[in-house]
């Protein structure tokens, strides 16, 4: 399989995408006025402690206070001790469920219990007001985002992932994901990290380092062993509260989570952004530096790959099988509901073998679908009524063993006998109807259309492809909704004269109040 790291950075918005053969499989977005703080660890100050609920409340150095309960607090504050013991026999679970950052795990198989170390704590001074006191500083890490009035949830349990492991400084133990069956290789896996892992500290192998290279399960080590010793240093300088190790930027962050042998090439069209991959990958993932490139061609990048198109298809409702049947997908508050439909696929035999055969197809898609929309919480889908039991089970292995490609973790149920499948998936980031769009103001926000920023960078983009092959334009005439003029003009008026003064245009926008929001017109004068 060709496997191809495309990356489109602006200065308003960086997107990655990952292609497998030519296929668009995943689809990362961040922007320069939504960043994320998730992964951010800070140098914190108690402000309260609450004996009554058991938590705290924590001054990170942001406008809202943090919040972080008594089991997200470890027992063991001395991140420089290594000479710990090596913590009870622990398996993967129980040291997963030590932290509260959970979104970059690996799923298991396994049925989540309490982990032992948090019983062993339970029989020591285990009361939030025996573990910390108000005014004390505290090293946390932000395990989810702020929401409405809430602050961000905090957690004292450090966790740095990487893409073949999580390394934990805080326990001292090993763990291997249960998805990785083969007993010589989790030997070989547990034998490869004892030679190399850092005194005192702990890593979970997830399943993507089965049958890992030993040179790249080494640089993964390296990079994060590093990068807690940047962090530990680091925070002996900073005066709390303050920032202490911001979470990766999306290049940095996808060469951690995605570039590796396996991988082709990686490519982008930015200066500064291949510069900034070259010295990342210099420092830490030296043998892959040769696959980084330097995208030359004039015309847009994702144009080039086919990637644009792709991504507009993600927003669609109904996704076409190749057999003529169509999945519906409906995103909700609530759930999301995925519908099977055979559609035109109508079969050259017996009923049955259309609607299984119509299932098994739309398994692949599901997943696909799941991976690429990011769509995460609780899932239904409604698979074709199957009456053998035989026929169920063949469906339901296929989808188990199709859900081994996806990195966010799930929980499934068997096919009821209405053909419903219930299931879980963690949320790793927002999911791209979330991201890219915005309720309408059509229908008062019963449905959705793209939000004014993803237009607005939609129409930056198209200003630059009207000059590419034609350098002599130098008027340009753009036609839009007055909402996202207003956007362009103000907001994104940093980057329209950038643009401008690049290409040595000059740009005149008119408004029309009958557009559609999303429509718009560009025109060479």
């Amino acid at each position: 399989m060709e496997s191809k790291i495309i990356v489109n950075a602006e200065k308003f918005e960086t997107r990655v995408a990952i292609m497998e053969n030519g296929v668009l499989a995943e689809f990362f977005i961040e922007r320069k006025t939504e960043k994320s703080i998730i992964g951010n660890i800070y140098k914190g100050v108690i402000k309260k402690v609450l004996p009554g609920m058991q938590a705290a409340f924590v001054d990170i150095g942001i406008n809202k206070a943090g919040f972080l309960h008594v089991n997200d607090i470890c027992p063991i504050n001395e991140f420089e001790d290594d000479n710990r013991e090596e913590s009870e026999n622990l398996d993967e679970n129980d040291l997963l469920d030590l932290y509260g950052n959970e979104d970059e795990f690996d799923s298991y198989t396994a049925k989540k219990t309490e982990p032992k170390f948090k019983k062993k704590r339970k029989k020591q001074n285990s009361k939030i007001e025996h573990l910390i006191k108000e005014g004390q500083e505290i090293l946390v890490q932000v395990s989810r985002e702020p929401f409405g009035t809430k602050g961000p949830r905090l957690t004292n349990y450090i966790s740095l992932p990487g893409y073949y492991l999580v390394f934990m400084p805080t326990v001292n133990q090993v763990g291997i994901s249960r998805r990785i069956e083969n007993m010589p290789e989790r030997q070989r896996l547990r034998k490869l990290i004892k030679e190399n892992k850092k005194k005192g500290s702990g890593y979970i192998l997830r399943t993507a380092s089965e049958n890992v290279l030993e040179e790249d399960l080494k640089a993964n080590i390296k990079f994060l062993n590093t990068l807690w010793d940047n962090v530990l240093s680091e925070s002996k300088k900073v005066s709390a509260p303050g920032v202490v190790h911001e979470n990766l930027s999306i290049l940095q962050r996808t060469i951690r989570d995605f570039f590796n042998s396996q991988i082709d090439s990686m490519i982008i069209d930015s200066d500064s952004g291949y510069e900034s991959c070259k010295g990342f990958l210099a420092k830490y993932y030296e043998h892959l530096s040769s696959k980084l490139i330097k995208y030359q061609d004039g015309k847009p990048i994702f144009d080039f790959y086919g990637i644009e198109h792709q991504i507009d298809r993600m927003l669609d409702q109904r996704v076409w099988l190749k057999s003529g049947g169509f999945l519906v997908i409906d995103q909700t508050e609530a759930l999301t509901t995925i519908d099977v439909n055979t559609g035109r696929f109508v079969g050259k035999r017996n009923p049955e073998e259309t609607i299984i055969q119509t299932n098994l197809e739309a398994v692949h898609e599901v997943v696909a679908q799941l991976r690429l929309r990011n769509i995460g919480g609780i899932i239904i889908v409604d698979f074709i009524d199957m009456e053998k039991e035989k026929n169920k089970n063949k469906v339901f292995n296929a989808f188990n063993e199709e859900l081994k490609k996806d990195r966010s973790r799930t929980s499934i149920l068997k096919i009821s006998d209405i053909g419903l499948v219930e299931m879980t998936r963690k949320r790793v980031r927002d999911n791209i109807q979330k991201t890219l769009c915005e309720g309408c103001p059509y229908c008062e926000g019963r449905g959705h259309v793209k939000s004014t920023t993803t237009i607005c960078y939609e129409i930056l983009r198209d200003i630059k492809r009207i000059n590419y092959g034609n350098t002599n334009i130098k008027n340009v005439k753009l036609t839009t909704h007055p909402d996202v003029a207003g956007r362009l003009l103000e907001e994104d008026k940093e980057h329209l004269d950038d643009i401008e003064n690049k290409l040595q245009l000059e740009l005149v926008i008119k408004t029309d109040d009958e557009l559609h929001l999303e429509a718009y017109e560009i025109e060479a004068l």
